[in-house]
């Protein structure tokens, strides 16, 4: 890493430890997000990592902004998918797509956190074949009426905006991916609501919710650049996407580690501790060899995307290998604690639990592996 890297990752580093870790089993047990995180993050400037500082940004690369969200995972895996979304959707969606007149007015407010950021693509019936959706957006004077229900929106109920897309063509002539628009959306618009909070298996935090749109009017300047593209950029804003999620596993997954290493020391049995044991030697190099090989992947992909380089292909690679990585080692760290892993009282079962969604959101394994078979016949 270089020197700027290694400072941004040793202020991350204590900012987990201090302001996360302590509390990230309080915050599981309750499925409380802690909002007051938000401001902390936006002082640090980690919520405008890859904006420029026209817009209050710290202008950092991507390599830089992977590091800081693997490190804020170790500490709390339901803050840093907050960070995660708002760092590398909305804000990045507004700052490629938006006019110059809606960059001045939506990021810099949401690189000093005093906006977070939603993104809302899928549907309850429109997952993975999100270009399915029924969510419709309907032209009016000065602006779109939309209606429709959304899932699985982080940041949904206590974020403060939501890039959200919704079908701009009619019904009597459907355009498939080339009938969606994207929206700039307050969550303070009249017609804006708030459905139900999934009570989730891991990662409970994170507020993950259903919204709706009743007849809510979005003025013509919260379009997202053309009508007719929302759905492209929504796809090029989950190359961002994955490569975010892949750090975050990194981190849940690095934890995991750190934990599985200070048992495996301590606990005796058979008169010596239990790292002494060749299987458990293995267990523990197989864990530390996938984070390495994670890590190497997700830091080729950042490299690519600074060097302008094509990057959906190497974000899904990313994104499926950590995952993946991810909860093998926390299985794996489950297995070293042996009957004690299986109990609340220790970490290593919340990091077990927070790293299965990895392989879900954001796009599930089957639809990265999908992603990387396409681009490699291109």
């Amino acid at each position: 890493m270089t020197e700027e890297q290694q400072q941004i990752r040793d202020l991350a580093r204590e900012f987990a430890e201090n302001e996360l870790r302590p509390h990230a089993e309080e915050w599981d047990r309750d499925a409380h997000f802690p909002r007051e995180v938000i401001a902390g993050l936006g002082e640090l400037g980690f919520l405008g990592m890859l904006l420029p500082e026209q817009y209050d940004g710290l202008a950092l690369d991507t390599a830089a902004y992977v590091v800081a969200l693997e490190e804020i995972a170790r500490g709390d895996a339901s803050v840093a998918v907050a960070m995660s979304v708002h760092n590398s959707l909305p804000t990045q969606m507004i700052l490629a797509h938006g006019t110059d007149a809606q960059k001045e007015r939506w990021l810099p407010p949401m690189a000093r956190g005093e906006m977070l950021g939603a993104f809302s693509l899928s549907e309850p019936d429109a997952g993975s074949d999100a270009a399915g959706m029924a969510a419709n957006a309907r032209k009016t004077d000065g602006g779109w009426v939309l209606n429709g229900a959304k899932a699985w929106v982080t940041n949904g109920g206590f974020g403060d905006v939501v890039v959200a897309m919704a079908r701009t063509d009619t019904p009597d002539a459907r355009r498939g991916a080339k009938g969606i628009g994207a929206f700039i959306v307050p969550t303070n618009t009249e017609g804006y609501s708030v459905g139900k909070k999934e009570d989730k298996m891991g990662q409970r935090a994170s507020e993950t919710v259903g919204i709706a749109f009743h007849e809510m009017f979005i003025p013509d300047d919260q379009l997202l650049g053309d009508p007719s593209q929302g759905f492209i950029y929504a796809l090029q804003g989950l190359d961002n996407g994955r490569m975010g999620i892949a750090a975050l596993a990194i981190g849940i997954a690095q934890s995991a580690l750190e934990h599985a290493l200070g048992y495996a020391g301590e606990r005796r049995q058979f008169g010596q501790p239990i790292r002494a044991f060749q299987g458990m030697q293995f267990k523990l190099a197989n864990m530390a060899t996938r984070i390495e090989a994670a890590r190497a992947l997700l830091h080729r992909a950042a490299a690519a995307k600074d060097a302008g380089e094509p990057v959906s292909m190497l974000s899904s690679m990313a994104k499926l290998f950590a995952s993946e990585a991810a909860m093998y080692v926390t299985t794996e760290a489950v297995q070293v604690f042996g009957g004690y892993g299986y109990v609340k009282e220790y970490p290593v079962e919340r990091l077990f639990r927070d790293a299965k969604v990895t392989e879900i959101y954001e796009g599930t394994s089957e639809i990265q592996r999908t992603v990387i078979a396409r681009e490699l016949y291109r």
